[in-house]
């Protein structure tokens, strides 16, 4: 269900009209030759139509997105694009702006235990999905590390992983014991040192070390000491190739100085959680995913102590540092958990099981629950696809609006037959439907064209899709003179090459990932 990049054997700098639904750069790389195929549904703000793919050679083959919105992010200057270019603490630094969060500017103790440990837990989220890595042990100290430590369980918890908790040195103060019963009141078990497995890893699939912070002075004391040896005993499995878990520090992997490491015998964790921001110790961090969470650094620390960190994407509570761990492709795989679709469930009108789902979809909040794959061919044979929005469905068909000018538009003028798929995966569905396409009639273009937002209007008359422009700069200049036209509130006239086509469904399918690959799979034909 996947687009494949292909590799051509010259690749020159060329600049298309092209419609799309992302404005995320996505990466794709061969051997020796790294591109960067990038498409923009909008010019931002009030060019919200005006769309270019450029495809040209990438000079660096480290290319990195921190975020979705670059305004969003801590600090000044660019965007760091390298671990070199994010800021490191010192420990006394990282004791200051504890003191200034919890004092002039106003943040409790408890308000950032809790954001902390939810970014421990989005962080493990991100990378350990539950259905693969559900067994979770948190080893917590006495401190506020190890408070860190039971909210990220508590999170974890809700996230659907099952967590435990071995917090040996409990402190009696009221926030700390609230935080157990927060725990225990969810049935999450607490378990001694002493029942603790001597392999860890033959009973979790995650260890979330929580023992000691940036504060942490001299050698670990008992239990402490053993439990952090449990841990390089897990290091010592993964070097011999045996199943192990993975270690998720947070801010510093215990036992290690703030600003060094833990020498050659010390903890080395899969995942380290930078809090605030990462201390001088994270350079010394090898691991495959280094985070940064927390989310509550403002400005004015951001300005004194001159911090450069990665933005945070969307409403995201944590951003990785650094590159990603490369990855086996073939090993990548998702083993779906959805409810049963069975055959007395599925209506007997496609149309009608269409709408139940794309009801469902919308509910559920899923971005842009209407982007579709759109599948046409050419007289001969050759097929081409992109994501269009749908913009209307009913008995007649399913509708969608573009330039009549368009590659999309001459294959269908030459084959008039496609195919839609519709994708949401966080309702692990898909539904395709194959059918016969028309033109939708002048009155019914006209009409939805003016209910667009006027920049769309006008970026439906600059935008000659599929064809080939010197730059940017000529759409610019073209929306820019239309703008000033149209500045007094007259009507836009709908281009003749502009308008909607609609998909009069002859098969229905629809699927819904199982467990196992076992899916689910309904082919239905309308009444």
């Amino acid at each position: 269900m996947w687009p494949l990049a292909r590799r051509s054997r010259k690749m020159t700098r060329l600049l298309f009209l092209t419609q799309s639904l992302s404005s995320n750069p996505k990466p794709i790389s061969h051997s020796h030759t790294y591109y960067n195929y990038s498409v923009s549904r909008s010019f931002h703000n009030s060019i919200s139509h005006l769309s270019l793919a450029f495809l040209y050679p990438i000079r660096s083959p480290a290319i990195r997105a921190f975020c979705s919105k670059p305004s969003s992010a801590v600090g000044v200057g660019s965007l760091p694009s390298m671990t070199e270019d994010i800021s490191y603490l010192t420990q006394r630094e990282a004791a200051e702006i504890d003191e200034i969060l919890m004092g002039p500017l106003g943040f409790s103790v408890d308000q950032l235990m809790e954001l902390a440990g939810l970014s421990v837990a989005t962080s493990i989220a991100e990378v350990y999905k539950p259905s693969e890595h559900n067994r979770v042990l948190a080893i917590c100290g006495p401190g506020n590390n190890g408070g860190d430590g039971l909210v990220a369980a508590r999170h974890l918890n809700h996230f659907g992983y099952k967590p435990s908790v071995c917090y040996p040195k409990r402190t009696a103060k009221p926030l700390y014991t609230g935080l157990v019963t927060q725990l225990e009141s969810l049935s999450v078990p607490f378990i001694s040192v002493e029942d603790l497995p001597l392999d860890l890893s033959k009973d979790f699939d995650i260890i979330v070390d929580a023992m000691f912070g940036f504060s942490f002075h001299g050698s670990p004391r008992p239990p402490f000491d053993n439990l952090i040896q449990k841990l390089v005993c897990i290091n010592n499995y993964d070097q011999t190739h045996q199943k192990s878990s993975a270690i998720v520090s947070i801010d510093i992997p215990s036992g290690w100085h703030v600003e060094g490491d833990g020498g050659a015998e010390g903890i080395k964790p899969d995942m380290l959680v930078s809090l605030t921001a990462p201390k001088l110790c994270a350079k010394k961090f090898f691991g495959p995913h280094h985070f940064l969470g927390g989310r509550f650094v403002p400005p004015s620390i951001a300005d004194k102590y001159k911090l450069r960190l990665p933005p945070y994407p969307g409403t995201s509570m944590c951003v990785r540092i650094g590159r990603p761990a490369q990855v086996d492709i073939s090993a990548l795989r998702e083993n779906y958990i959805s409810p049963e679709f069975l055959e007395e469930q599925v209506e007997a009108d496609p149309f009608d099981q269409f709408r139940k789902w794309f009801d469902d979809v919308v509910a559920a909040g899923l971005r842009e629950p209407n982007a579709m794959a759109l599948s046409t061919a050419s007289k001969n044979g050759k097929p081409s696809s992109r994501m269009v929005l749908l913009k209307g469905f009913d008995k007649n068909g399913f509708v969608w609006y573009t330039n009549y000018e368009s590659r999309k538009a001459h294959e269908l003028s030459e084959n008039p037959h496609a195919s839609l798929l519709f994708y949401w995966d966080g309702l692990n569905r898909q539904v395709r439907v194959e059918g016969s396409v028309e033109k939708v009639s002048d009155e019914e273009s006209d009409q939805y064209f003016h209910s667009r937002p006027r920049g769309s209007q006008i970026g439906a008359i600059v935008s000659k899709q599929s064809t080939v422009l010197p730059g940017r700069r000529v759409l610019y200049d073209q929306y820019k003179e239309l703008e000033e036209k149209f500045s007094d509130g007259s009507i836009i006239p709908k281009p003749k090459n502009w308008g909607g086509y609609r998909l009069k469904p002859e098969l229905f399918e629809f699927w819904q990932g199982q467990k196992s690959r076992l899916h689910d799979r309904w082919f239905l034909s309308p009444l």
